[in-house]
């Protein structure tokens, strides 16, 4: 049997006496102090059990007494035969949450999503190369330069940019400020909320930043003729090939 704490037992001890106290000195009519939080039927009726195992404690001391006949069975260290029982609240032994949380780690439940989105993407690709040929043209010949010379589409709005301005702000200035404000873009928009019309400042940004590039490209592939020249596909034909 596990003993109680010195302190545990005195604590107890003085809380009986304290109680002892307040049942032998009532008052004037008879009845337990005002400030007693026990109900008096509850006093009495422990008074009563006490006695009654007072009474049978004395009449079978004997067969209740343990083999040494140190004290009576039932009882705890030191002959108390009491216990003193201390309720613990949840909230300092447990951390309880009353909010679930509705976020999860990065890894696996995001990177494995965008790890088989890749791999599906990737054999897509794959077949799609298999059965169907890509539109080259035939060898370049650099005796016969085409007129007009256009970059792949991907690269179209950097060559209509450098029509525009000088080298370094077409190719190096203005992508790289665009680049570093679509980085940054988040930190600036620190709203959590996934609903379009919550976001309307990365919604602007986003839709300024693709509009700014699709007209570049658009005019580059459709607009510029010999020379690349600004032509009106409409009157002069299309020199672009799709």
């Amino acid at each position: 049997m596990t003993e109680i704490p010195e302190h545990l037992l005195k604590r107890a001890q003085a809380a009986r006496d304290k109680a002892a106290s307040e049942t032998e000195a009532p008052d004037s009519a008879g009845a337990a102090p005002a400030d007693s939080r026990i109900p008096e039927a509850l006093l009495n009726r422990s008074k009563a059990a006490a006695s009654g195992v007072a009474v049978a404690d004395r009449a079978t001391g004997v067969a209740n007494s343990a083999p040494n006949g140190n004290s009576p069975l039932g009882t705890g260290p030191g002959g108390h035969t009491q216990r003193l029982l201390t309720v613990v609240k949840s909230g300092s032994i447990q951390d309880v949450k009353a909010v679930p949380v509705d976020k999860v780690h990065t890894w696996p439940h995001l990177l494995g999503i965008e790890f088989v989105a890749a791999l599906a993407c990737t054999a897509f690709t794959f077949l799609f190369s298999w059965f169907v040929n890509a539109p080259l043209l035939q060898a370049a010949n650099f005796n016969q330069t085409p007129n007009p010379s256009k970059a792949p589409w991907y690269f179209l709005g950097l060559q209509e940019l450098l029509t525009m301005f000088h080298p370094m702000i077409a190719g190096v200035t203005i992508p790289g400020v665009a680049l570093i404000s679509l980085m940054f873009a988040p930190y600036m928009d620190r709203n959590p909320s996934n609903k379009p019309e919550d976001r309307k400042f990365m919604t602007s940004i986003f839709t300024v930043h693709l509009m700014f590039w699709a007209v570049l490209v658009i005019t580059g592939s459709f607009f510029r003729g010999p020379g690349f020249n600004f032509t009106f596909p409409w009157r002069d034909g299309i020199f672009f090939d799709l």
